[in-house]
């Protein structure tokens, strides 16, 4: 069987894609309301997953103890930190490394879990650890963090120069600059 073309699957699943696939699972998966299977799938569909996907509540729940584990990853704040997340992740939740190409429906690439059926939980830990892991090997430093907005409990990634990042979106950045200005202003008086 010839492999298939590698349009736009390298870039579908490259290491940042799959960085972004994992934040936007972790915040889904770790939100306050029960994730929805139906959402999940969706979400995964959006990342570049192939689709027909039907997940069940099992899988669901499978993919939200892993991403409760990815959340301490983000939460680490120092590239110690989170490098020591990341092995202990690595340690326990992943298998060797090997190379697939789902029979011959994708270009080679590396997977850490047990093999190709390997349920969607152990899936989603082992192809986020491996993500973070070169994100943190390449940028020496988190791959990661978790909003600084006290009314946000999102990870964001940090896949960029520049300063620190503090929160995940310019809308949160937003909303804290506007309530520490009016904070300010009330704190003085002025009218």
């Amino acid at each position: 069987m010839s492999p298939p073309s590698n349009d736009d699957w390298s870039t579908r699943h490259s290491v940042r894609a799959t960085a972004r696939r994992t934040a936007a699972l972790v915040n889904a998966l770790t939100a306050r309301s029960r994730p929805d299977p139906g959402a999940i799938a969706g979400i995964l569909l959006d990342h570049g997953e192939p689709g027909p996907l039907e997940l069940t509540a099992d899988d669901v729940a499978g993919m939200r103890a892993a991403a409760v584990r990815l959340r301490e990853v983000f939460a680490a704040g120092h590239v110690d930190g989170a490098a020591r997340a990341l092995n202990e992740l690595l340690r326990e939740g992943t298998g060797p490394l090997r190379l697939s190409s789902h029979d011959g429906r994708s270009p080679w690439h590396p997977h850490l879990d047990s093999d190709d059926e390997a349920p969607w939980g152990e899936w989603f830990l082992a192809s986020s650890c491996m993500a973070l892991t070169v994100l943190l090997w390449d940028g020496q430093r988190p791959p990661g963090g978790l909003c600084s907005s006290p009314s946000c409990d999102s990870v964001f990634l940090t896949l960029g120069s520049g300063p620190e990042r503090r929160y995940c979106s310019r809308r949160c950045a937003t909303r804290e600059r506007v309530a520490a200005h009016r904070r300010a202003r009330a704190g003085s008086g002025s009218p």
